[in-house]
């Protein structure tokens, strides 16, 4: 799965692709997704990126790393994502 692609779950939640780029927290990672984005006026592809929180018990995810993360119910403020496979 490319950091572009976004899939959902049986039960409606999404599982996106992306990087970890930082990992300081405990039981808590950063995650930041890439898409492109066509502009509505030029045509022109662009990268966006967005960094989630996300939810890693026992801290297993190293900064670089590829990850899939999915949707859960809120854990805390701004934590929404879980981690599916490192």
């Amino acid at each position: 799965m490319t950091n572009t692609e976004t899939t959902t779950t049986k039960t409606g939640g999404r599982v996106l692709s992306g990087t970890v780029v930082a990992s300081k927290m405990q039981d808590t990672c950063t995650v930041a997704v890439e898409r492109y984005v066509k502009h509505p006026k030029y045509k022109k592809y662009q990268r966006r990126t967005k960094k989630y929180l996300v939810h890693d018990a026992g801290n297993t995810a190293a900064v670089g790393q590829k990850v899939e993360i999915k949707e859960t119910r809120p854990i805390s403020k701004r934590k929404r994502f879980e981690l599916v496979k490192a």
